[in-house]
């Protein structure tokens, strides 16, 4: 049985669009040199720099080996697996905005889908290199695939290092093919709308003969359902996978069984607050205020409040287990994390990620650009302060006293995840100038829908048909 079309119950575009003048808001961020100002190009000479030192900061740990870190016994896992869990959180809404939402035919996904795709591949970029870099010879890494070869060396099966790499890895090829598929009719309407001959060339191969027929049409649409059908629950099982590294532990503060859900919010709480921390800019610079609305602002500062609720209770459920356990190690750490050398992070985390969230619940503020940008930029601290709590903190108290040592960062772990921030901020800027930031087709779609639901007897002048000039 056909699923019956769903008219938005919403209006999600502003203004009087037609299909024209919807190709011509989203392409002029790329077709018009001019429209780049100058913060675009400050912001992106910073994220050069920053992979400049990333790239600095890698040879000399190749060179030195991974002792230029911080990390040390008892706590071997330091900021590279901070930064690692991090990562990986923030490239979930994309995952989840592209494939939970198209699956469950909610609208307001189409304006923002395309550059949280595009911020899942290059977080999860960013997240490769560190358990890649943290083996301490990445020039083996491969060992850790398993392939046929002479010597019998094969991956522990039973470990969830190893489960690491099949789900990062799955998650990442997935991830890129829908990216790249919903580029392509998009990719065909550039093709016909460029000037310069080889921007015109580049996009013709990239868009794979693209013609809009009905044919290609419902191969589309029959590929766009079977990713989303495979990247649903990747973007439960990712994160999932990535809290058995410690929930199968037997360290105290990591073997709470609400490990895997408590995770999985908080990645994409995190994730939806980078979203929004990239998009109100990008929104204002280039007036896509038509295009992505208030509403679709509100949606997601709704979605960041639901999922900071479950994660503060993840946190009420750490404290109580460390207390009813009557074991002396959770104990210890539960008081230690509290008032201990790093209580100012334990504090801040409960505030960054339980207290400003709050703000949410009042619509007047959800409203205001100021206040949802500070609490996204607030939330992503938050996340990233939650998995030093969770990672450095928990290895410091151990059963044997004596070995107990504070956990600092070397001036290389620190520049190696700011150089992780500048490649992303690279790539970010590089995707809005070179591909479409908002799906051009799909808003065309929800344009009809729109036009529909009004009640309207006129036709939208189709002044392109999508993807053919």
């Amino acid at each position: 049985m056909a699923v019956q079309e769903q008219l938005p119950r919403e209006i999600l575009i502003g203004g009087e669009q037609n299909y024209g003048s919807v190709n011509q808001i989203i392409d002029k961020v790329i077709l018009n040199n001019g429209l780049h100002r100058k913060w675009f190009y400050i912001t992106l000479l910073l994220g050069v720099m920053g992979t400049g030192l990333m790239l600095v900061s890698i040879g000399w740990l190749l060179y030195m080996g991974i002792g230029i870190w911080g990390n040390q016994i008892p706590v071997g896992w330091a900021w590279d697996i901070v930064n690692f869990v991090w990562w990986i959180g923030i490239g979930h809404a994309g995952t989840l905005i592209s494939a939970i939402l198209l699956l469950l035919r909610q609208q307001w996904r189409n304006s923002i889908n395309r550059f949280a795709e595009a911020m899942t591949i290059f977080a999860v970029m960013c997240a490769g290199m560190y358990p890649l870099l943290h083996t301490g010879r990445p020039w083996v890494d491969y060992w850790l695939f398993p392939y046929p070869n002479i010597l019998g060396l094969w991956p522990q099966y039973r470990s969830p290092l190893f489960w690491d790499v099949c789900a990062v890895s799955t998650y990442f090829t997935v991830s890129l093919l829908f990216w790249y598929m919903g580029l392509v009719p998009d990719m065909a309407s550039l093709r016909d709308r460029a000037t310069n001959k080889f921007a015109k060339y580049g996009y013709a191969i990239a868009c794979l003969g693209w013609r809009g027929s009905a044919k290609h049409w419902h191969r589309y649409e029959q590929a766009n359902l079977l990713l989303a059908g495979f990247a649903t629950p990747l973007v439960l099982s990712v994160h999932s996978t990535v809290s058995f590294d410690f929930a199968m532990s037997v360290v105290p503060g990591w073997n709470p069984t609400i490990f895997p859900p408590y995770f999985v919010a908080g990645a994409v709480y995190g994730g939806f607050a980078m979203v929004l921390n990239f998009a109100i800019p990008i929104r204002k610079a280039y007036k896509l205020e038509d295009l992505i609305t208030m509403k679709h602002i509100d949606w997601m500062c709704k979605i960041m409040l639901a999922t900071s609720l479950i994660v503060f209770y993840g946190y009420a459920m750490e404290v109580f287990f460390g207390w009813y356990s009557g074991s002396k190690g959770e104990i210890d750490l539960t008081v230690y994390r509290m008032v201990g050398e790093y209580k100012l992070e334990y504090w801040m985390l409960i505030f960054c990620n339980c207290v400003a969230p709050q703000t949410m619940w009042f619509p007047k503020l959800r409203q205001n650009l100021w206040v949802v940008w500070i609490v996204a930029a607030i939330a992503g601290l938050g996340m990233w302060l939650e998995r030093f709590v969770i990672i450095p903190m928990c290895l410091q108290i151990n059963p044997l006293p004596a070995i107990d040592r504070p956990y600092h960062p070397t001036i290389w772990d620190i520049a190696l995840f700011t150089g992780t921030i500048g490649f992303f901020t690279m790539l970010m800027m590089l995707f809005v100038r070179a591909l479409p930031t908002i799906n051009i087709f799909e808003v065309k779609d929800l344009l009809y829908k729109t036009i529909r639901s009004e009640g309207k007897s006129e036709i939208i002048k189709p002044a392109t048909a999508v993807g053919v000039e």
